[in-house]
């Protein structure tokens, strides 16, 4: 069958030990259309971002880079602009037609941390090879906050492909007829395109930037802390807003997307040409997300958006990213946000968990 492994086949591979875990891998993990992945007890502290390369391991090259190791049992800070691999406690044993690809989860994207998986033999981040067999590791940078982790977190997530699933215009323009991916009028160009929102109704809270000089953020702490301590808000009364280089804004998405039960979505940063900027670190979305069965009737996309080498302007209703569809090898058995822990099924703008409300 050609798509993205759902939830159940994932447990076929767990039992089958394509994918292993040390400790075992526990059913928490385990997502629609993905697996999490788990920090292990020790960080490296490396003097630079690298990939393994064709024919090399990232256990030799960390032999190359490393500055000192860090054991995570107890907890420890990983400080704010600094580079570490962290080995996890997943490794795989892929069959040759299956390949696989990773990402941030939400939280992790939304924090600003730099999160991306690596391989041995890898040549790009996040992309595991068609039949696989080794371990994987994590590259972590906190672009904005230091954070405080421990062996078993998990900020990362990897999803499985067999075949080619990605859906054409075509194809997308006949799922937009049937099943509605987005209110308003859908812009189907390679994915569905993604805009900002900078005028939203009954407000001129736009977004949030992240404070340049904020305490340490424990990732187990959810709902507790305030806001104003790492955030600015950012306003806006005429539709726009200037990024300014270097700094980290959450921001929303106009439309309010739909990911069908059937289906996975990927979001791609749009080209690079029309601005100064990246958006989304954390691209997965599950099946189910803004669907109505599963608790939601369109859930608007959060942008996680750094500025680059000059200030940058950007208006409302500028296209800023798309989503791309793929096809689910089967319909998962647990829907995005149907009883699961799925902290933003019909969200608006918002930050990561461990933030309480704002006032």
């Amino acid at each position: 069958m050609t798509g993205v492994l759902p939830s159940q086949r994932l447990e076929q591979m767990i039992a089958q030990g394509q994918i292993s875990g040390s400790p075992s891998v526990i059913p928490e993990q385990i997502q629609p259309a993905s697996l999490d992945l788990r920090l292990g007890s020790v960080a490296y502290r490396v003097r630079a971002s690298f990939l393994a390369g064709h024919g090399r391991r990232v256990e030799d090259r960390l032999k190359e880079f490393e500055m000192h190791r860090i054991d995570l049992t107890d907890g420890a800070v990983l400080e704010k602009g600094c580079v570490y691999v962290v080995p996890l406690m997943e490794s795989l044993d892929l069959p040759d037609g299956l390949q696989a690809v990773a990402n941030a989860k939400s939280s992790t994207g939304r924090l600003d941390l730099l999160t991306r998986t690596i391989t041995d033999g890898g040549a790009e981040f996040d992309r595991i090879a068609l039949g696989y067999k080794g371990p994987l590791y994590a590259e972590i940078c906190p672009r904005s906050f230091s954070v405080l982790v421990r062996p078993g977190m998990r900020l990362n997530q990897i999803r499985f492909r067999e075949g080619q699933a990605v859906l054409d215009d075509t194809e997308m323009h006949a799922l937009h007829a049937s099943d509605v991916l987005v209110n308003g009028e859908a812009l189907i160009d390679d994915g569905l395109g993604f805009s900002v929102d900078l005028k939203p109704e009954g407000t001129d809270l736009v977004g949030y930037r992240a404070k340049p000089h904020t305490g340490v953020i424990d990732l187990d702490n959810i709902g507790h802390y305030d806001p104003s301590e790492y955030w600015e808000e950012v306003r806006s009364k005429d539709g726009q807003i200037i990024l300014d280089p270097g700094a980290f804004y959450i921001l929303v998405s106009r439309e309010a997307v739909h990911i069908p039960p059937a289906y996975a979505a990927e979001m791609a940063p749009y080209l690079a040409m029309v601005g100064e900027f990246r958006v989304h670190y954390a691209g997965f979305f599950d099946p189910g997300f803004g669907h109505s069965a599963a608790g939601g009737t369109g859930s608007r996309g959060v942008l996680e958006v750094r500025c680059h080498e000059a200030p940058f302007v950007l208006e409302h209703g500028q296209v800023v990213g798309r989503l791309v569809y793929e096809h689910m090898a089967e319909v998962p058995q647990q829907l995005y946000g149907a009883g699961i822990a799925s902290n933003y099924q019909g969200q608006g703008l918002k930050l990561s968990k461990h933030f309480a409300a704002p006032a």
